[in-house]
């Protein structure tokens, strides 16, 4: 068996390498220590499925002949890694770009080199191999570079780091998640921007979207207000946000998007500006409209869109597989298996009851507990979500209450479910393996 670890308090970086080397290394599992960065464990709760990932506690040490640690060189920063360390039969490979010295795990082959992100080496290793990553893994490893690197900007950035962010852009690397993902430092004149906008905001309704606007005066130059209205629209937690910044003879509008339906670039293009899906910005001048009749424009824009977006409807599994509540668990994993599901509805009639997920299986420690009813280890507490929303509410919903799965009730009565799974392949158009 071969593992690949990484340091506890869990950064992007080390992430992202552990999943990089499972990628790299036939076979390969990676090990997410308990304790992980809060981004990181953001990320977690909804793509953790989507990779070869395990706990610390699930190792079977006794079966490891060969491991890999990424992004420390030290064994007291691993997570329950101690009974490997007293071995002398185990293969050791070391990937780390921090300054040599100060570590005391011997490794058999290290990979080691004074540079922005340990991301890069495997990247340069993976280009060099001609490997072609999915557009979810290049992803996660282009999120791992950018926050050890801070977008390529820190003093440790090397000319390798930028080869290697260009090698997973080539390979579809999404820029719209990473920076969802990524919190980007703001200065103190950025704060009381933020701080101005968060006395008031317009929230509108429109096509079923929450659209919110801010109208601020400036009366300095204050930069990167892109990542403050980034930020803020995850804060007031709007579909799409639109905010105009007015100085003496202009307005600067910054148009923020969340969901697949709202193109700011396409609406901006209106007001002579551009931009892409997600992002864009335009500059008017005073003399040619207000603010008011700006916010007013957009609005009409965006009530004449005819293409509708993408609803739960459209991506939710159907029919539900369900089981009564005294289903026996061995019944409900053969179930699973046949179907190669991760989790079942547990119901009673129309009624909901609950849920059991592979994870469940675990509470199982004896051989009589295989008999006994679904109803004694299924999770009672079920949140579900209606046809008409949209996937990123969907995803919302997972990543603040760290669940896989949602029912879809219509008239109280389950219509389909929504997975994971599903809205991986809805934003990353592929499967999970």
């Amino acid at each position: 068996m071969i593992i690949a670890t990484t340091h506890k308090n869990t950064d992007f970086d080390g992430l992202a390498s552990v999943i990089a080397a499972t990628i790299l290394y036939p076979g390969c599992v990676g090990v997410v220590p308990k304790m992980t960065n809060k981004n990181v464990e953001r990320f977690l709760s909804t793509h953790k499925t989507a990779f070869n990932l395990i706990l610390p506690q699930e190792v079977k040490h006794d079966r490891v002949r060969k491991l890999i640690v990424v992004d420390t060189d030290q064994w007291q920063r691993l997570d329950r890694m101690d009974k490997l360390a007293a071995r002398d039969d185990l293969v050791i490979e070391l990937w780390d770009h921090h300054p040599a010295g100060g570590g005391d795990i011997v490794a058999h082959r290290t990979y080691k080199e004074r540079i922005g992100s340990t991301v890069t080496l495997f990247a340069r290793e993976m280009e060099a191999r001609g490997l072609q990553l999915t557009p979810l893994d290049s992803t996660v490893l282009l999120i791992g570079l950018y926050e050890d690197t801070g977008h390529l900007s820190f003093p440790g950035t090397t000319p390798d780091d930028a080869r290697a962010a260009a090698y997973l852009l080539d390979n579809r690397a999404d820029l719209n998640v990473a920076g969802f993902f990524l919190n980007p430092p703001y200065e103190e004149n950025q704060k009381e921007i933020l701080f101005e906008m968060m006395k008031k905001t317009e929230k509108r309704t429109i096509c079923g979207n929450s659209i919110g606007f801010n109208h601020v005066t400036l009366d300095k130059k204050v930069p990167n207000l892109a990542a403050v209205v980034s930020m803020y629209r995850k804060i007031v937690n709007v579909d799409a946000l639109f905010v105009i910044f007015s100085s003496d003879d202009r307005h600067a509008i910054i148009g923020r998007s969340g969901v697949e339906g709202i193109d700011i670039g396409e609406i901006l293009q209106s007001f002579g500006g551009g931009g892409h899906a997600g992002a864009g910005s335009a500059t008017v001048k005073n003399a040619e409209m207000t603010a008011e009749a700006i916010i007013d424009s957009i609005s009409a824009i965006l009530a004449k869109k005819s293409s509708e977006t993408v609803k739960i409807a459209d991506i939710m599994s159907f029919p539900v597989i369900s089981v009564g509540p005294d289903t026996p668990m061995r019944e409900v994993q053969t179930l699973m298996t046949t179907h190669k599901i991760r989790g079942v509805m547990v119901t009673e009639g129309d009624d909901i009851q609950g849920i059991i997920v592979l994870w469940d299986f675990k509470k199982v420690k004896k051989d009589s507990q295989w008999e006994s009813p679904v109803k004694a280890f299924m999770a009672r507490k079920i949140l579900s979500i209606g046809p008409g929303e949209s996937p990123t509410t969907a995803a919302r919903l997972m990543i603040e209450n760290d669940v896989g799965h949602l029912p879809v009730l219509q008239d109280n009565k389950m219509i389909g479910i929504v997975t994971r799974t599903d809205i991986l392949t809805f934003y990353y158009d592929l499967l999970p393996e």
